[in-house]
């Protein structure tokens, strides 16, 4: 799955155009490297996001889904920060 729908459906990121804009802005890492719209999220990656204010955020990918709900979104990452 791509890495914005990605962050979209786990809901870490609410809408996928802002995730989106993230990515290309360069707050969002993937396993510690600079990552694109289009970067395919596997199962054990670790996700880094790190929002202009300064929040940041580190989950691990342990579920894929296409589609959730907002009770089990939070069952497909791991926070790990």
């Amino acid at each position: 799955m791509r890495l914005d729908k990605y962050l979209k459906v786990s809901r870490l990121i609410k809408r996928r155009e802002a995730a989106k804009e993230f990515i290309e802005k360069g707050f969002v890492l993937v396993n510690g490297k600079m990552a694109k719209p289009s970067t395919e999220v596997r199962l054990g990656d670790v996700i880094d996001i790190r929002s202009p204010l300064g929040k940041s955020v580190r989950a691990k990918v342990l579920e894929i889904r296409s589609v959730s709900t907002i009770q089990n979104a939070s069952e497909m990452y791991e926070l790990l920060s």
